[in-house]
């Protein structure tokens, strides 16, 4: 379903110019539950949001399904992007003056669907979410979970192939958190393919796999232990 070749991202202002990730080259099939890990810096979300066409490549090929769209136009990547992609974030992102189900609803409005329809499956994910109850309020009247719960209700409305979820727990306490990921495991179960930048061993235990950035590179997970070690025995720059 992903599949990127020798990719690169670079980042250049007037004084430097950093690489992002460097000759980063991963497949992920079609139901898969894949976690995505690594320090902080290290390139897990530039990647996130690579594969999210949320942001182009500087070097590489990125293939989804069978189509390349290595050079797709920001036009051409929304239109993919709308119809094949769901985001849950750390940060939930709803929007403040919204309800839940306003919330909810969003991804159809921009797709067009008719009224009736839009009713008709906001009220059916709320339900397979157990939110709806909560369908009236508005955000900052909801908990962490609630929210959370609410932004998942949004990124699998529009039935996508994919879900990107950036940090899902990571404002959230292991009681939410653990049904946050159970809402995600579900979902990979029923076909949908899950791709998660994390930092949490628990929640990558759900994943089927691990890839492993360092330094903007994929590398093994002996790799980075190894690395981790070598850095604690050197010990702070002088």
């Amino acid at each position: 379903m992903i599949k990127t070749v020798n990719l690169k991202k670079r980042y250049t202002t007037d004084e430097i110019e950093t690489t992002a990730l460097n000759n980063v080259s991963v497949e992920i099939g079609a139901g898969e539950f894949v976690a995505v890990m690594g320090p902080s810096g290290c390139g897990k979300s530039t990647l996130l949001n690579i594969i999210g066409l949320l942001d182009d490549v500087s070097d590489g090929r990125y293939l989804f399904g069978d189509v390349d769209v290595t050079a797709f136009s920001e036009r051409q990547r929304a239109a993919l992007r709308k119809q094949n992609i769901g985001f849950v974030f750390q940060n939930f992102n709803l929007i403040d003056e919204l309800t839940v189900f306003e919330n909810v609803e969003l991804p159809l409005l921009y797709q067009g669907t008719s009224s009736p329809e839009r009713k008709r499956r906001v009220g059916e994910v709320l339900e397979r979410m157990q939110i709806t109850h909560r369908r009236n309020h508005f955000p900052q009247q909801l908990s962490g979970g609630q929210q959370q719960r609410v932004a998942i209700s949004r990124a699998v409305i529009g039935n996508p192939k994919l879900i990107l979820a950036d940090e899902p727990t990571g404002n959230l306490d292991s009681k939410n958190g653990e049904e946050v990921m159970k809402l995600l495991s579900g979902l990979n179960e029923a076909g949908t393919t899950i791709v998660m930048v994390t930092h949490s061993l628990i929640d990558s235990k759900y994943a089927r796999r691990i890839i492993h950035l360092l330094d903007g590179e994929v590398v093994s997970g002996d790799e980075v232990e190894k690395r981790v070690h070598q850095a604690e025995e050197a010990g702070p720059a002088s």
